[in-house]
């Protein structure tokens, strides 16, 4: 797959990058480089690889999955500016 100038300007103008007309081919070499090697990518043998999230063994810490009514009541009533009765209280925006 190759990139040309125009591609680049788009690619640019969705990344919000300002490339300027005489960046334009150093970044259409750097893209078609970067294609090149995913292409090399999809040629490698993976048959029978597992998939994994890391080049070690990990095991995912769990926590035991407890319904509490968090005891924060305080704490999250302490930033609000106005409470009552353990709730929030806003202005009335419906009549």
């Amino acid at each position: 797959m190759s990139v040309d100038k125009e591609t680049v300007r788009r690619v640019a103008r969705l990344a919000r990058i300002a490339v300027s007309e005489d960046q334009l081919d150093s970044m259409q070499g750097e893209l078609n480089a970067i294609l090149g090697f995913v292409e090399q990518l999809g040629e490698v043998d993976v048959e029978g690889v597992e998939p994994m999230t890391s080049v070690t063994p990990m095991a995912m810490k769990k926590r035991q999955d407890s319904v509490t009514d968090g005891n924060k009541v305080a704490d999250i009533l302490a930033n609000a500016p106005a409470s009552e009765d353990n709730y929030f209280v806003v202005p009335k925006v419906v009549e």
